[in-house]
């Protein structure tokens, strides 16, 4: 007979401790059931009524480096339609809505008017204009069913008879008809309440409270508004939120359906699936409309709660979250809040203070980089403008004659880069033995281009090598390496610094281009061999961004390893407690150039910075800065004219002897690129009179 095995537990051991655990949570349960939730139990025993109300989330906020606040949120008053109280009566719910808006416009305050149908000229109804799709929906079958050639009258008509408004006046009526219209479009029920006007005054809200008896089912709610700290700080990298359009509200449930069918593949729960549907964007959401706002959405939303009301036989009304709402995540960005206020400042005292002969309109930009890390410290475009009036202001800051405030030059806007481009095509001539430390140029001020074809340099620096040429800039030492290395060679080390293709910065920017015959036939034109000692010296028909130049500068300061820009540091939850994502550099291309090259061509940029165009100005920094300038043509046409003039450039980075960090200053029209070095010197200054830009604090010292 074969032995048992022995058990470290018997079997009545087993089934003795199951029991008692079993009992304890059983016990657990009761006690928790009978005594700490007691009142909510008893209620939920004699319910009447019970219904859900969805309820909106914050959106997350949006910080600088050390944890400054640039976008958070205030609290503020909403007047809302409540239906469990509202009448279901159409001329009491008319009643109402009147009184409401009499009182409002008495008051000077906005209500939420969204019809589509505005008088025009001779009191004649007509539509907006760029509504379509809101005038689209009111024709439809979900709204009116009338046909597409329905006119603004037609519809007018039958939103009257619809909503029993025959007794008042047209003005009236088309002010009732909105608000009954927005209701029908935003599902008012009560699960969805409905909001009539946002961001009330105190006063305007005592008064709808004191005649509550009339205003039956109009409450006021508490609700989070955008608030920026100053709207002026990086308006364009920052952006804004706005109602959601047409296009992105289709977009939107286009991406609602495919996360409902994936989620159903995986086998998710019903209450996963209402989780997806209640956060769907409604018709009166708003969105990221551009900048952070809109690339960062996804973080910056949060999730909407579910509050349950339920009233017992008693009514008694209780109110508890069945889904608390959970406020939108925290995004650090890699800006420095006082650096970049300082670079904003030093563009609009650069353009302000210019004498352009031409008397062209100045505009300006710049990037500020860490080389080691690719980080986006300061972002700036002159002119630009007060996000937090946008959308007062639109219509002056859109006008073509106020010279673009609302473009992003650092980003969007691409040059012809002038003498920037120089030391590249140095560095390209030295790694393939082009030339070499000992190659030396005789400039004469004129470059003999074939028989019939001369090029001309600024000066007449006779013989020089390339640290020197890089210095003195010399268009005739350039021209000689361009043309003995070819475009497809410079370009080849072009793209490798990453000039003429986009950086792959979170926001939007423009790729520009890198002069070549391909591009040139792709426009119909023909390629010489003279536009190869053209392109040599940053002209023909290469277009960079200052963020491309900016990021090319930190690549040779860094030792040549090329990194992704970014303005995203990190997201952090609401309370700091969790890390969401942190951005770690990013490195896009090791160059491989050698240290032998990049000394020889940061060389020649330390002449500029200490001995060259831009020693005057950088002669109180107390640092060394290492520089090169450039000036391209530009022509532009005022009041129908061609007028001619230079844009003036500015890559740099310090310092000399061990660079933090990188820059590159655009001024349009500024006629000569060392007249952009101030900008850079106001940076410098600021950046290491301070000790460098300190790194983000540690989150649970913010709240501290």
């Amino acid at each position: 007979m074969a032995r048992r095995g022995n058990s470290k537990f018997s079997h009545p051991v087993i089934m003795n401790t199951v029991i008692i655990v079993v009992f304890i949570a059983f016990s657990i349960s009761i006690f928790k059931t009978q005594i700490l939730d007691r009142d909510q139990y008893t209620t939920l025993g004699n319910i009447v009524s019970s219904y859900d109300v969805i309820v909106q989330s914050a959106r997350g906020e949006i910080v600088d480096r050390n944890g400054n606040p640039i976008v958070s949120n205030r609290q503020g008053n909403a007047v809302v339609f409540n239906a469990s109280f509202f009448p279901e009566d159409q001329k009491s719910r008319n009643e109402i809505i009147h009184n409401l808006i009499k009182l409002f416009e008495a008051s000077g305050e906005e209500y939420i008017d969204n019809l589509p149908i505005v008088a025009g000229s001779g009191g004649k109804l007509a539509f907006e204009q760029e509504r379509e799709s809101d005038i689209e929906w009111l024709k439809s079958a979900d709204m009116l069913n009338l046909n597409s050639y329905a006119t603004a009258q037609n519809c007018m008509d039958a939103l009257i008879k619809r909503y029993s408004l025959e007794n008042y006046s047209l003005q009236d009526a088309r002010k009732i008809a909105s608000i009954c219209t927005d209701m029908k479009k935003n599902y008012f029920s009560k699960s969805y309440p409905f909001t009539f006007a946002q961001d009330v005054s105190t006063q305007l809200v005592s008064k709808v409270m004191e005649n509550s008896h009339f205003y039956r089912g109009v409450e006021v709610a508490v609700e989070a508004y955008r608030m920026y700290d100053d709207g002026t700080w990086a308006p364009h990298i920052v952006g804004r939120t706005a109602p959601i359009n047409a296009g992105k509200y289709s977009s939107e449930k286009d991406k609602l359906k495919e996360a409902i069918k994936k989620a159903e593949a995986k086998g998710a729960s019903s209450r996963e699936i209402a989780d997806l549907e209640r956060n769907a964007y409604k018709l009166t959401d708003s969105i990221g409309e551009f900048g952070i706002e809109d690339v960062m959405e996804n973080y910056l939303r949060g999730s909407r709660g579910v509050k349950t009301i339920v009233t017992d036989t008693n009514d008694n009304i209780e109110e508890f979250y069945s889904v608390e709402p959970k406020q939108g995540d925290t995004v650090v960005l890699t800006l420095d809040k006082k650096l970049q206020k300082v670079a904003q400042d030093a563009l609009k005292n650069r353009v302000d203070t210019l004498q352009v002969r031409t008397r062209l309109p100045c505009a300006a930009s710049v990037v500020v980089l860490k080389v080691d890390t690719g980080e986006i410290l300061a972002c700036a475009t002159y002119p630009s403008y007060d996000i937090s009036t946008y959308k007062e202001n639109y219509k002056e800051l859109s006008d073509p004659k106020n010279n673009s405030p609302l473009w992003n030059r650092a980003l969007m806007s691409t040059y012809e880069p002038g003498s920037t481009f120089k030391p590249l095509v140095a560095t390209a001539g030295l790694e393939t033995n082009t030339i070499n430390s000992s190659t030396h140029v005789h400039c004469t001020g004129r470059y003999n281009f074939f028989k019939d074809t001369t090029f001309i340099c600024q000066g007449h620096h006779r013989s020089v090598d390339v640290v020197s040429a890089i210095d003195k800039s010399c268009n005739i030492f350039f021209y000689e390496t361009g043309r003995k290395l070819g475009i497809e060679k410079i370009n080849e080390y072009g793209a490798m610094f990453g000039l003429g293709q986009a950086t792959g910065v979170e926001l939007p920017e423009a790729s520009g281009l890198l002069a070549s015959k391909e591009y040139r036939e792709s426009i119909g034109g023909t390629w010489y061999p003279g536009d190869t000692v053209q392109a040599a010296i940053g002209q023909s028909d290469n277009l960079f961004t200052p963020l491309q130049l900016a990021n090319y500068v930190a690549t040779i300061a860094n030792g040549g390893k090329r990194l992704m820009p970014h303005f995203i540091k990190s997201v952090r939850s609401s309370d700091y407690s969790k890390t969401i994502l942190e951005k770690t550099p990013e490195m896009i291309v090791d160059t491989g150039v050698s240290e032998k090259t990049l000394a020889l061509v940061k060389e020649g940029m330390k002449r500029v910075g200490t001995i060259g165009f831009c020693a005057r100005a950088f002669a109180k920094l107390p640092i060394t800065a290492a520089a090169k300038t450039g000036t391209s043509e530009v022509k532009k046409v005022i009041n129908g004219r061609i007028i001619e003039g230079n844009n003036g450039f500015l890559i740099s980075f310090a310092p000399y002897e061990k660079p933090e960090i990188a820059l590159a200053v655009v001024v349009e029209t500024a006629d000569a690129g060392s007249l952009t070095a101030v900008v850079a010197a106001d940076i410098y200054d600021y950046y290491f009179s301070n000790k460098g830009i300190k790194e983000a604090q540690g989150f649970n010292q913010l709240l501290s």
